[in-house]
């Protein structure tokens, strides 16, 4: 058992270093968002898919193909666009008048990695294409069901800002994602880095460094990363006080109308799993959950009417929540 639980540590250890080329190849291209990278990976080896937020000019899809082009993966983007179609995503049934039959035409979603490009450019019943495929890892096209091939990831991106042309995500779809994750403005030294990398005769690339059977490798040992039942306990207690915040004494019941789901426990339990394996541990530690505790329940604590005029947001819940629950 100890010989198990050793081989499996410096297993941690040394994949770990291997996701780190990874984002080192990634920052050849990306300037800045060191923690943001980390975050997209934690999500990535978790099993999970992201939503991106961030104004226009952020690199928000540029971080998504750079991403996918480290690893050897497939990779499709779909541009989503208010005309868009469900079978445009999923794929339909073409008649072949010579065979007299009909054959199935996979759509993009068929991809390891899928680039869903300013989702809330397109009508609810489009983005809800996608709610099979993120949750029971299959499609159905007519009356066939197709499982999708592992890993499988959806990462969307969406501009908080614009609002003609748009389309609010159902709550059903956004409860999918594993995080949601903040671009944000880069600093001035950053910015100057930017001009000098993407403005000259060479635009930078990354190339593979991962494999396909590496991340589901990774992932599994994700899956084997230790959770003392205190720490279980803890993550429990955070996502509880999202919706019932007087029972830790935590004054802020009239600023939420909802608070996070049962999802948001599992996904911040593995999220924290993913965190510790990215810092070489077999092991999580509190630092762990509070690490990527925004991400994971910012878009699962919906607000009041009295929050909204006050202008308090989900961020500033979770950090009050964060810091109102005992840290076991």
């Amino acid at each position: 058992m100890q010989r198990r639980k050793a081989k499996i540590e410096d297993e941690v250890k040394e994949f770990s270093r291997r996701v780190s080329a990874l984002k080192e190849e990634v920052s050849k291209v990306i300037v800045g968002n060191q923690e943001l990278i980390e975050k997209f990976m934690a999500c990535i080896l978790s099993g999970g898919h992201v939503l991106l937020e961030g104004v226009p000019g952020l690199a928000k899809t540029l971080l998504g193909k750079t991403l996918a082009s480290s690893m050897s993966l497939s990779f499709s983007r779909i541009q989503f666009t208010p005309d868009l179609l469900p079978a445009d995503i999923t794929g339909t049934l073409i008649f072949d008048p010579k065979g007299v039959r009909f054959i199935t035409k996979k759509g993009p979603v068929f991809s390891n990695f899928v680039l869903a490009d300013e989702i809330n450019r397109a009508p609810a019943k489009v983005q809800s294409a996608l709610l099979e495929a993120m949750q029971e890892l299959q499609v159905t096209i007519g009356e066939k069901t197709y499982p999708l091939d592992r890993p499988f990831f959806v990462v969307a991106t969406q501009n908080p800002i614009e609002q003609e042309g748009t389309y609010p995500l159902p709550e059903a779809q956004v409860d999918r994602f594993m995080a949601k994750l903040l671009v944000d403005y880069p600093s001035r030294e950053e910015e100057l880095q930017i001009l000098e990398r993407m403005g000259g005769l060479r635009l930078p690339r990354t190339r593979p460094v991962l494999s396909r059977e590496d991340i589901l490798r990774a992932q599994e040992l994700v899956r084997s990363v230790k959770v003392d039942p205190r720490i279980s306990r803890y993550i429990v207690e955070i996502v509880d006080a999202t919706r019932h915040p007087e029972r830790y004494g935590i004054k802020i019941k009239e600023y939420i109308l909802y608070g996070a789901s049962p999802r948001g426990s599992l996904y911040l339990y593995l999220a924290s799993k993913a965190r510790a394996f990215l810092q070489g541990r077999s092991f999580v530690i509190p630092d762990d959950v509070k690490w990527m505790a925004k991400d994971v329940l910012r878009h699962r604590v919906i607000l009041s009417y009295e929050a909204e005029a006050e202008e308090v947001t989900q961020d500033q819940i979770v950090a009050t929540v964060l810091s109102s629950v005992k840290v076991p």
